[in-house]
């Protein structure tokens, strides 16, 4: 007799590491067959590298993009997989950069991070282009390099997988997740030239111990403020899980924070980054942290479950000529400063960015 359970997720909830890979791949015309090849084997793969390392406790998530989904997998696709979409406010940007597959590898050991990502890229090559890649440290107790606790709000336990895996509202993706990356470079000497309490305004939390803000003195344009979202209608606290990390080059000079988040509907990390950006309810006052926080990359993925993965579904039919292809839609672009249009991430290689591109949830 058959049992059904739940869907095993990929592991989006296990505790943030010493170290980690920030993976964003384009697949080129022709490479979906050995990235679907390669699906299956994530699990094998990942358990060769951490049976070396057992001490190092290395996940590994995989997320796929809108326009890769069409091209990968034939059928239905996930209700809310849509590209990113750029918002443009007042004085700051969050761009949409190009991205199919986001690998988000994890461990407490920088070298068992190194291994499997050296395996993976290896069975993928000659498929898929590298154009974004990033490698966070842990900083002290969980600091980001402005000196403040990040992910102090994380929803734990069963919270944190409410809030994070797709349950029975989208049931034949149940166990799967949606995740928004982005790369937020900072300026350090304009952040160090505030005070002590200028910073806590703007972040909305003190800078020793942690602690929020009160009301009475959060300015209304501080970070936390503006990335507290209204309780849903049935009262559900509207939460998303945050894996940041910070990153550093001191040949090029780069210095910032890996925004990662999770959550069942990307909706809610959309509303957090409009609040950002435009304002809360497009009133354009923006978040004090995009002053000297630039955003340089943005993309959004589908998670599937674990189970997902093991057994793919088949392969999305190849078009009958190339110009028969055509991109996925995008959700129509409402007229408070996100970008209108399909939402097309062509915008070239990221390689080679540097601060003055255009622009946190830090997740303070």
């Amino acid at each position: 007799m058959t049992v059904d359970r739940p869907a095993v997720p990929q592991a989006v909830n296990t505790p943030l590491t010493t170290a980690a890979q920030f993976l964003v791949l384009t697949v080129r015309p022709g490479g979906e067959a050995a990235v679907r090849e390669l699906l299956p084997e994530l699990a094998g793969l990942r358990r060769s590298v951490g049976f070396r390392a057992p001490q190092a406790g290395l996940a590994c998530v995989v997320g796929i993009g809108a326009e890769l989904w069409d091209r990968l997998v034939g059928g239905p696709r996930p209700a809310r997989l849509h590209p990113f979409q750029e918002l443009h406010g007042p004085r700051h940007t969050a761009p949409a950069t190009p991205g199919d597959l986001l690998l988000h590898i994890r461990a407490e050991q920088q070298d068992a991070c190194y291994e499997l990502a050296a395996l993976l890229l290896t069975r993928l090559r000659g498929a898929v282009d590298v154009v974004d890649e990033t490698t966070g440290f842990r900083y002290f107790d969980k600091r980001d390099l402005l000196g403040f606790v990040d992910g102090t709000e994380n929803p734990e336990g069963g919270e944190a997988e409410a809030a994070a895996l797709i349950g029975a509202e989208d049931a034949e993706f149940a166990g799967g997740s949606y995740v928004i990356v982005q790369k937020y470079l900072h300026d350090l000497s304009a952040w160090e030239r505030l005070t002590v309490e200028q910073q806590e305004a703007s972040v909305g939390r003190t800078k020793l111990s942690d602690l929020e803000l009160p009301e009475a003195v959060k300015p209304a344009d501080s970070h936390v403020a503006l990335t507290e979202l209204d309780p849903a209608a049935d009262g559900t606290e509207r939460q998303i899980l945050r894996m940041n990390m910070p990153f550093n080059s001191f040949a090029t000079g780069e210095a910032g924070t890996y925004f990662i988040g999770y959550c069942r509907t990307p909706a809610v990390t959309e509303e957090m980054l409009a609040n950002m950006f435009l304002g809360r309810d497009g009133d354009g006052r923006h978040d004090r942290l995009l002053d000297v926080s630039t955003a340089v990359t943005g993309s959004l993925f589908f998670v599937p479950s674990a189970d997902w993965l093991a057994a793919p579904p088949a392969a999305a039919a190849p078009p009958a000529s190339a110009e028969a292809v055509a991109p996925p839609a995008a959700p129509p672009g409402p007229a408070d400063g996100r970008a209108a249009g399909d939402g097309s991430l062509g915008i070239g290689s990221l390689k080679g960015l540097g601060s003055t591109t255009p622009d946190h949830p830090t997740g303070a």
